[in-house]
């Protein structure tokens, strides 16, 4: 309990810091076609920049928030959409990759993506806050294979966590456009998330559930997140 609590006011203190002005910086890697460089990565309450220097500066670019299309945070990587045309890729949106990320960007970072982005935000890991109502052990179905996680639905968002890279989320009921279920061991989440390959929405995630999910707990569920909805709308 006390480390939650420290955690907690360790985050409090971080975020008052970004609010008076003083972004956070870190040293990365930009994710080359061919390898990477190391630069300066600098978060802060209203832009995203990154520095790279020698050869490569003609890389350093600064988005405002209104800028991005897409933000992905997982403990790994830094993902940002952007607007820009690839014409290479025949007008593909261009996407900068930040890899090599220090211990703890993540979770420094996530509060404050939390609140300056709406539904561009993707958070590819789970957010261990908020009240849980009901939880269950859950896999996250892929084709012909998946990943084991738990599955907990509080009472503004939706987690998933597991040890697969790049498999947890936590969803806002902001950033879920519909749920839908096959029975009560099924649970499917369709997302406002951005296919990585297409850059073209909505996605799907369809979990095999190893606890029943019962009838009026997925109804309140429903409920909310079309609340929410039309309250976007």
């Amino acid at each position: 309990m006390a480390l939650r609590i420290e955690k907690t006011i360790g985050a409090f203190l971080i975020l008052c810091g970004v609010v008076i002005g003083q972004p956070f910086s870190y040293e990365v890697r930009h994710r080359h076609l061919h390898g990477g460089a190391v630069g300066t990565l600098r978060i802060s309450q209203d832009s995203i920049a990154f520095e790279e220097k020698s050869k490569n500066a003609k890389h350093s670019r600064e988005w405002k928030y209104t800028d991005i299309q897409q933000l992905s945070l997982s403990p790994l990587e830094l993902r940002i959409l952007t607007y820009e045309d690839r014409k290479w890729q025949l007008g593909r949106d261009r996407e900068y990759v930040f890899d090599r990320l220090p211990e703890g960007l993540a979770q420094q970072a996530y509060g404050l993506f939390h609140q300056s982005l709406d539904q561009r935000f993707i958070a590819e890991l789970s957010d261990p806050d908020g009240r849980v109502l009901w939880q269950s052990g859950a896999k996250l179905r892929r084709g012909l294979s998946g990943s084991d996680g738990t599955l907990r639905i509080g009472e503004d968002r939706i987690v998933f966590e597991t040890g697969a890279g790049g498999e947890s989320r936590t969803w806002r009921f902001t950033d879920i456009d519909n749920i839908s279920t096959a029975g009560s061991f099924d649970l499917a989440i369709t997302t406002t998330e951005l296919s990585r390959w297409l850059h073209a929405g909505h996605r799907e995630f369809r979990f095999q559930l190893k606890q029943a999910l019962p009838e009026n707990r997925y109804n309140d569920l429903w409920r909310h997140i079309n609340q929410n909805k039309r309250a976007i709308d």
